[in-house]
């Protein structure tokens, strides 16, 4: 995918002496009489981005694992974001609250639409995607300035990634999200998309499933040249490890087996081209491997 500078989210909303208009993922058009100061934000992903573009001081409730900056450590939780505490979220009394479709459910944002709040709701499921709700929550919090300037770090970032892996080797890639049940992700993700960005081909690319249970023996015949494993924290998995049981496998063989923190691929922020950086570091490394370049 080629992301492209676009136009400010600002130029994109209409605005009526001062209102500020905006059409969310589900088409739904909120409007606010002014930038929004009380926010509910109702995932952890929805959190960084808020603080990125500067309106993190605005967010008044989030949800369980919004961790990053340290700074929204200090938020007061309403659960978690497929179990919202609704009376806890009203109680705050939001002037926005940005809800995330897939995370929490429709039935959810529904409702909380009929009790008349101001929900916008997103989705990130492209890097394009991830710069607009930079421009869309700037837009909505009167930050317009720095939400361009943010987003547009943001793709150039993107690009200057895509330019140096474009015509890179490619390195096959078993990406492990689980080890019990054996779980990893089809190529239907934004995930996947940081693994071609790499140059990466994910070997389970063609599952059924987004996320396919899968076992050791169809791992071991697609022989990865690397392994990268996901888990549910920022320390690295005892169970990445065991892959070193099977020498003849190729990513154990080569010693390949790495980490990648899950807050910095499995949250659509900003930091997800952190883990891409690692992505790609990692499979550059596996090619030196495969075939060494010459000095």
């Amino acid at each position: 995918m080629l992301l492209l500078p676009s136009l400010p989210a600002t130029a994109l909303s209409k605005t009526t002496e001062g209102q500020i208009r905006l059409m969310d993922n589900l088409g739904d058009t909120l409007v606010l009489d002014r930038p929004a100061r009380r926010i509910v934000s109702l995932a952890p992903n929805i959190t960084e981005s808020l603080f990125a573009i500067g309106a993190g001081q605005h967010i008044v409730a989030t949800v369980n694992h919004s961790d990053y900056p340290e700074a929204a450590l200090a938020i007061p939780r309403i659960g978690t974001y497929n179990k919202v505490n609704r009376e806890s979220l009203v109680a705050m009394n939001p002037d926005l609250v940005i809800a995330w479709e897939s995370g929490n459910g429709v039935d959810v944002i529904n409702h909380l639409k009929a009790l008349g709040l101001p929900v916008y709701v997103t989705e990130a499921l492209t890097f394009e995607d991830i710069a607009t709700n930079l421009r869309d929550f700037a837009t909505l919090t009167g930050r317009g300035t720095e939400g361009e300037s943010v987003a547009a770090a943001f793709v150039e970032r993107y690009q200057s990634l895509r330019q140096r892996y474009v015509a890179a080797a490619p390195v096959t890639v078993f990406y492990q999200v689980w080890n019990q049940p054996l779980m990893t992700l089809n190529d239907d993700n934004l995930i996947a998309d940081v693994i071609r960005l790499c140059g990466g081909v994910n070997i389970f690319a063609t599952a059924g499933p987004p996320m396919p249970v899968v076992n050791t023996e169809t791992v071991l015949r697609a022989d990865p040249d690397v392994i990268i494993a996901s888990g549910m924290g920022e320390e690295r998995p005892d169970w990445v490890d065991q892959w070193s049981r099977w020498p003849s496998l190729r990513a154990a063989q080569n010693h390949q087996l790495y980490f990648i923190p899950p807050s910095l691929l499995q949250r659509h922020s900003t930091r997800i081209l952190d883990g891409a950086a690692l992505m790609c570091q990692y499979l550059d490394q596996a090619r030196q491997i495969i075939a060494p370049t010459t000095p």
